[in-house]
């Protein structure tokens, strides 16, 4: 097995790269953020689901939809409700306390 060496210049030069790939990740979810209508793949790619799991939120009415000339759109902060509305309280039961 061959030793690498890194230099500084390459350290720096990853630093960038990294740098310039958080840029763009945050400019991707800021623009998210920013537009009121997002379509299904956008809301299923934000949420990490498939297509069936949209669905399903659309069928039983959990995630209310707009739709136009066949294109389903979904409001931003209507996805942020149902989510806040999805949070699990466990509360932890401990003996002897």
């Amino acid at each position: 097995m061959a030793a690498t060496i890194i230099t500084t210049d390459d350290l720096y030069e990853f630093k960038i790269e990294l740098l310039e790939d958080l840029k763009a990740l945050l400019s991707k979810e800021t623009e998210n953020r920013t537009r009121k209508w997002l379509k299904s793949p956008e809301v299923r790619e934000l949420l990490g689901i498939s297509h069936g799991t949209l669905q399903n939120l659309r069928i039983n009415g959990t995630l209310p939809y707009s739709k136009v000339g066949g294109v389903l759109y979904y409001d931003y902060q209507d996805i942020i409700k149902v989510i806040e509305n999805s949070k699990i309280h466990n509360k932890i039961k401990t003996k002897g306390l």
